[in-house]
């Protein structure tokens, strides 16, 4: 076993399973509401008082000091977005990024939302991250290399003429929101450390339309794209499987509500 990983039990991944299918569910209360004219932080409030609803605590409220319970992360703002004023419009991308903590647990995903009528070329960068997120995961096997997930994202993120955002990374998860080992989304092929059952980890393709290059915002938390071209972020919280990857978390929630509206 390597140094500094948590090896979780099958009792233990049903838990952090728990903890992330919460986080699929608070995500389609969000999708409910999400809608042009809705400020971000009214998202926030219905997360919130969903996870509280929930016996649930927000993971990532009062962490390092975030004031909130979601990252929300709006067109260029790649990721850790703060909810407030900001009024959803029409053409909008949106990362929301939610975790939850329940029986000691955490769970961990994201999904980018389309606002209204997007433009195509948009909603490509939308159906590529996703894809890159999906093909990272069918790596997630017991004997392949942290570097075989890293390089199905970035190879398929530039071979749609994206960009991969190289200073933020996925990462281990269980007792902590962020453990080892950390998950970048760009590597080589048989690199790295070799997967094994009962290893857990959040999966988070952040995809740039134009340049990799990012920066803080001055309120000290929003990252967003250097040249303010439009960025897309998909999470799921994954166990590695003998055969093929476990995913923990679900974005079936949140596809059915928009399915509806």
């Amino acid at each position: 076993m390597s140094k500094g990983l948590y090896y979780k039990t099958k009792e233990e991944i049903e838990l952090i399973r728990e903890s992330s299918l919460l986080v699929g569910k608070t995500l389609a209360e969000v999708a409910k509401v999400i809608k042009p004219g809705v400020t971000t932080l009214s998202l926030d409030k219905v997360a919130y008082e969903f996870m509280n609803d929930n016996k649930a605590i927000p993971a990532f409220l009062n962490y390092n000091g975030f004031p909130n319970s979601l990252c929300i992360s709006v067109n260029a703002h790649v990721v850790h977005g703060l909810p407030g004023k900001y009024t959803l419009k029409d053409g909008d991308i949106v990362s929301v990024d939610c975790g939850v903590v329940k029986n000691g647990f955490f769970g961990d995903s994201a999904y980018t939302f389309a606002i209204g009528d997007v433009k195509p070329e948009v909603l490509n960068l939308l159906k590529v991250t996703k894809e890159s997120l999906y093909k990272a995961i069918e790596c997630c096997v017991a004997g392949k290399r942290l570097g075989d997930i890293s390089e199905a994202v970035q190879s398929h993120a530039e071979k749609n003429g994206y960009s991969v955002v190289r200073e933020l990374v996925g990462h281990g998860i269980g007792k902590s929101l962020h453990e080892s080992p950390e998950v970048p989304n760009y590597g080589k092929k048989g690199n790295g450390l070799v997967l094994q059952e009962g290893l857990v980890i959040a999966i988070e393709p952040m995809i740039n339309m134009g340049k990799k290059a990012i920066i803080q915002e001055n309120d000290g938390w929003t990252i967003r794209t250097a040249d303010n071209l439009p960025s897309a972020h998909f999470e799921h919280t994954v166990t590695i499987g003998k055969n093929k990857a476990d995913i923990l978390s679900s974005f079936e929630f949140v596809e059915e509500v928009l399915k509806k509206k």
